[in-house]
């Protein structure tokens, strides 16, 4: 699973990349005009709470894959390359500038946030748009030979689907049932995956709300996740070595947490994904999953094997473990629970799989 970094020149998602990821990209690799991979830590406080209760040997924080695209051109979405790489991605997170400073231009020569955003679900809106109108062609032609049921179901989706993007609208916001997902399954559409929009903001904007609240309501009903994140104070943040430093500079600025930690998160929901935790003395463990994964396909997480012989899961819940402060306790008030392989998995569950193989 993995989520790309896209957006205009000049609107610091390379450093948005580089915070996220720990990984400076070279000057070949940014010269190369091929998306920049590399992997990011989920940085989550309900991780941050079990370290400190098992004080563990180990830590393992749940892991993403995340690519840095090339800045957006004009061109761009008429590059094969560029559109079969942004197919690829599960996810997209929009770099969007909103500060101001003269000595940095922008490719339209102004900055509006609004407008960057509007460009680019256009863009996306256009190519679902254009690739559904040329395979109802297609499909138009074959019908004259005799097209088979499942064509006639093909387009039964894809005029469904056209339908939706003539109002200038999203394909995740279609709901689908399973044989309409199945039809279409193989095809490219970019406006399927979720999105997160970062608002790239200055030093003095990060007590401001006005552009964010602004944005979203502008798109509150597109599904599209909105935070804000000034990338050169997170930079400075980074830089300070000492945990006591960063945390005075953030009390300093007013800050309770880094926004790229929060944007991890965002980035792990926007790839419909949860976590549940596995925890002892030796390790604590952070486990991503699809949301709405079974015990066994959360076991799979862990080793196939695990999965093929699972026979039940022994089940804490976060929040009773907080509260109660140990598994000794939670077991006391009757909060332990056994669980077998029709359990679905809620987010931040606190897991250990019985199995045989």
């Amino acid at each position: 699973m993995k989520i790309c970094i896209i957006g205009l020149p000049q609107t610091g998602k390379k450093t948005l990349f580089k915070l996220l990821t720990k990984h400076s990209p070279s000057e070949q690799e940014m010269a190369s005009g091929r998306p920049i991979k590399s992997i990011a830590e989920v940085k989550d406080p309900r991780f941050d709470k079990l370290v400190s209760i098992y004080k563990p040997k180990k830590e393992a924080r749940a892991r993403i894959e995340i690519e840095l695209f090339p800045k957006l051109e004009e061109n761009s979405f008429t590059k094969g390359d560029f559109i079969k790489d942004l197919s690829e991605a599960d996810a997209i997170c929009h770099a969007v500038r909103v500060f101001q400073d003269e000595s940095v231009y922008h490719i339209s020569g102004s900055v509006d946030p609004k407008r960057d955003i509007d460009m680019l679900n256009s863009e996306l809106i256009l190519h679902d748009l254009v690739f559904i109108e040329k395979r109802l062609e297609r499909i138009q032609k074959e019908s004259k030979s005799g097209a088979d049921s499942n064509t006639l179901k093909e387009k039964e989706v894809l005029l469904k689907l056209k339908e939706q993007l003539d109002k200038e609208m999203p394909l995740r916001l279609v709901e689908l049932k399973a044989e309409e997902r199945k039809c279409i399954s193989g095809y490219p559409f970019l406006t399927q995956k979720k999105m997160v929009v970062a608002l790239n903001i200055s030093e003095d904007g990060l007590k401001k709300t006005d552009v964010l609240n602004s944005i979203k309501n502008s798109y509150k009903d597109k599904d599209i996740d909105i935070m804000q994140v000034s990338a050169k104070v997170e930079a400075e943040i980074a830089q300070l070595e000492n945990e006591g430093e960063r945390k005075d500079f953030l009390s300093a600025l007013g800050i309770e947490e880094p926004a790229i930690d929060m944007l991890t998160r965002l980035c792990i929901k926007a790839l419909n994904l949860i976590s549940y935790f596995t925890v002892g003395p030796d390790e604590v463990k952070q486990w991503p999953i699809k949301f709405g994964a079974s015990a066994p396909e959360a076991a799979g997480a862990i080793h196939k094997d695990i999965q093929r012989g699972f026979i039940r899961a022994e089940l804490i819940k976060y929040n009773d473990l907080i509260q109660l402060g140990s598994e000794e306790k939670v077991k006391e008030a009757g909060k332990f629970y056994l669980k077998g392989k029709d359990y679905i998995v809620d987010d931040g569950d606190v897991m250990t799989f019985r199995f045989s193989v």
